[in-house]
């Protein structure tokens, strides 16, 4: 069975930074479409950033500038570096193939507070 285990989270003061990691066990990530979630207290889960098989990348408006996601296919391992983080980053954080809506890890929690 695929499954994705997220790290790197914690608790970070507004403006910090932190590096989650996503490593994948049964599926070669280097071939598919990878994506980052989050999912707020109360709130539906969210795509935030994603990258293509090529390493072309996109993300929602509230990251832009702010967030980075890449991959390492040796290592098949995604990462998403945030920088400038704000309390409305809290969540959960999960990695995922782009469109599947099963296989989801435990997730890595991000607090970002004062």
């Amino acid at each position: 069975q695929v499954q994705f285990v997220e790290s790197g989270g914690g608790l970070v003061q507004p403006g910090g930074s932190l590096r989650l990691s996503c490593a994948a066990s049964k599926i070669f990530l280097s071939v598919y479409t990878m994506g980052w979630y989050r999912q707020a207290p109360g709130k539906q889960r969210e795509l935030v950033a994603s990258i293509t098989s090529g390493g072309i990348t996109t993300y929602v408006d509230s990251v832009r500038g702010r967030f980075t996601i890449s991959r390492d296919n040796v290592k098949n391992t995604v990462y998403l570096q945030m920088n400038s983080l704000k309390p409305e980053d809290t969540a959960v954080y999960y990695c995922n193939v782009f469109g599947w809506t099963t296989n989801w890890g435990q997730g890595t929690q991000v607090t970002v507070s004062s």
